[in-house]
Order: C-alpha cells, then structure tokens, then sequence
C-alpha cells in the first residue's frame, strides 16, 4: 500500500509540474480582432493580393487587454491549419512586441512597418515576406479558420536569429508562453 502511495503521489507532482509549464489560455487576457467575432469572416482588406487572390493585404487591427503582470513582452501569430500542406500557413509573426502594447492599426504588418512599437520583429509568413501575409486559401475549399492567437511571453525579447523560420520562431513563442488568447475567424473563396 505505502509502494502504491508514494507512486501517486509522484504522478500527480510530475503532473501539477507539467500543468505548471504549460501555457495556459487566461480568462482576463484579452483579445479582439477589431470589426470581427469570433468564427466572422475576414474582408477584403485582410487578404492577399496575389496568387488568384484580389485584396489589400492589410493586417487586422487588434486590441489587446488583461496582459497578465509577469508578462514581459507579447507575441501575435496568425496560422492557418486547414492549408493543405502538412504545417498549414504562416500568415504573421509580430513578436518582442512591449507587455504594454494595447493595439496595432490596421495595416501594421507591412513590410519594415513604423506602426509596430519600438523593438517589435516580423518573422517570415509563408508567402516569403517578413510581413503580415494575407489569407488566400484555394479556391472551392471549405472555409479555412486562421487562428489569431496573443502571446504573453515571460521573456523581454525571444533571442530570434535574423533569418529565423517561422516554425523556430513559433517554438520560442510557444517556449516561453505564460499565457495565449486565440480568435478563430474564417474565409473561403
């Protein structure tokens, strides 16, 4: 019985440590994809202007509330998983945004953007650009959902080489998460 107890009591701390280092959605972190609810579809202005796709290629506006007080900085990645490649599309990185960043204008995401805070870095999207990359899925696919996801980050910047891959950088996003907030929104053509 004692052998039985101490196993329980080992699984259930490795467990709580696990739980412990997991980012964790919190309710207070806010996010809003201004003009838009969850499951709404993009416009016109959020997509691509390329490839098949006529649109103005601007980022969203976003506001951000509720960053939790350990957060040190913020990270915004817009992902489409229903893209048919196996790792879906890259569609924005915005990372080593300030903890106390609130908002992003439309059309924030251009390439070498002054309307990013002071500091903040642009992986590259899938497209190829180190830009917000507009959503483009092919046509007569069922509706894709790009997931806008806020990033609360115990790190002041991620330490991101230069030339870094949108998947590096989404594993330093995701390695030093504290907490994430993600609206789901839709297109198809």
């Amino acid at each position: 019985m004692r052998r039985l107890t101490r196993t329980a009591v080992a699984t259930m701390g490795v467990s709580l440590v696990v739980l412990a280092l997991a980012p964790v959605a919190v309710a207070r972190l806010g996010l809003q994809v201004l003009g838009l609810q969850p499951g709404d579809r993009f416009g016109p202005d959020q997509v691509y202007n390329g490839l098949g796709c006529t649109g103005r290629n601007l980022s969203p506006e976003l506001r951000i509330s509720g960053v939790p007080a350990q957060a040190k900085s913020l990270a915004i990645t817009i992902h489409d998983p229903d893209a048919p490649t196996q790792s879906g599309w890259w569609h924005w990185l915005v990372y080593d945004l300030p903890a106390g960043t609130t908002r992003l204008t439309q059309g924030a995401g251009a390439a070498r953007s002054s309307a990013l805070p002071a500091g903040a870095r642009q992986g590259p999207n899938d497209f190829g650009a180190r830009a917000y990359g507009g959503v483009c899925p092919p046509a007569g696919d069922r509706p894709h959902h790009y997931r806008v996801t806020l990033w609360a980050l115990k790190v002041r910047t991620l330490g991101a080489p230069s030339q870094a891959s949108a998947a590096l950088i989404d594993y330093l996003i995701e390695a030093n998460a504290i907490a994430h907030r993600t609206v789901v929104v839709r297109y198809s053509r």
